[in-house]
Parts: C-alpha cells; sequence; structure tokens
C-alpha cells in the first residue's frame, strides 16, 4: 500500500491553528487510539471460512457469502445457500446485494440471476429484469466485436477509415482503438 501522508488545510476563525498537531490527541482516549492504531489491525479473512459456518452469520450470511465467491468463475455454486439467506434481508438489502453482484461480479451470468429468481420468487421481476438486461448487454458486446473483426478485415482489404465506418456503424472512437 502506498504510504499515506495526512495534511490539515485550516481555516478557521482561531488563528494560529490552537489545536494539537498529533491527530491521536483528537480522540478521547489518545493512550487507547494509540494502542489501537499502531499495532498489527484484526483480520477477517473470509476467503478461509467454511461457506457453512458463514450461512450461520443470519443477517450478515447473504453478504458474507457474495464477497467470499464474487470473484468464482462459477456463481451458479451458490445457487443452494445464498437463496436461503437471502430471504433473512430486507427487500432493500436484496436490491442493495444484486447491485453488488452485477457491479463486482467478474462473471454474473443472466443463466445464474434466472436461476436465483426460481429460487426467490418474491425478488423474481427484480431478477429476470437484471437477467435480461445482461442478455442485452452480451448481445451488445457480441455485435460490437464482430463489428471490430469485419473492419480489421475491412482495413486489410484496404478500405479507407471513412468507407469501414459507414460499412460497420462505428463510432470514430472505437475504430480508433482498431486502426494502425
Amino acid at each position: 500500500m502506498p504510504l499515506v501522508i495526512p495534511v490539515l488545510f485550516y481555516h478557521g476563525e482561531r488563528s494560529p491553528y490552537p489545536y494539537s498537531m498529533n491527530w491521536l490527541d483528537c480522540f478521547e482516549n489518545p493512550a487507547l487510539a494509540a494502542k489501537i492504531y499502531t499495532k498489527p489491525f484484526p483480520l477477517v479473512d473470509i476467503t478461509v471460512v467454511d461457506d457453512n459456518e458463514i450461512m450461520n452469520h443470519r443477517r450478515m450470511a447473504a453478504l458474507t457469502l457474495l464477497m467470499k465467491h464474487i470473484r468464482h468463475r462459477d456463481m451458479m455454486e451458490l445457487l443452494d445457500k445464498l437463496p436461503q439467506v437471502m430471504v433473512e434481508i430486507s427487500d432493500e438489502q436484496v436490491r442493495v446485494l444484486i447491485h453488488y453482484i452485477v457491479n463486482a461480479g467478474d462473471s454474473v451470468s443472466p443463466e445464474f440471476m434466472r436461476a436465483l429468481a426460481e429460487r426467490l420468487p418474491q425478488h423474481e421481476d427484480k431478477l429476470m429484469t437484471i437477467a435480461e438486461r445482461l442478455e442485452q448487454k452480451g448481445r451488445q458486446e457480441g455485435a460490437l466485436e464482430k463489428a471490430l473483426a469485419i473492419a480489421c478485415q475491412l482495413q486489410k482489404m484496404g478500405m479507407t477509415p471513412e468507407q469501414i465506418k459507414q460499412a460497420t456503424g462505428l463510432s470514430e472512437a472505437e475504430l480508433k482503438k482498431i486502426i494502425h
């Protein structure tokens, strides 16, 4: 981790700055603060905690399971456990977890969202909408990849960038990524 250098920019009414410049003095109990902030921090390494133990974390279980497995290639392995713990949390928390799955997950698939929707009928509408968006995004990415591949071929055939843009519908920025 890079070194973080604290700087206090002061523009208060009293001048010059009248307080201690040792940040630990700002705490109600500076001695305790020094003990806490100058020693190694406590670590909860969720990557080594057994999933069955996580399942006992009640309201935190869903988030903890997701955080542990969010980078796994196949989220489908969570389908048996995740719905069991998601029934423990509020609709708002489910919404936040779904947002987390979609934005932090490396490989969330429409199939996963559909399977989750089947197991959580009370959230089916939200999950199916997200599954449809993921499919649409996949189609768009596929179409872009195809257009870029065609553009490469057209460039090799000697077409001008303007002709390639016209033939593929690619934007100027997209075309610049592939033209040398």
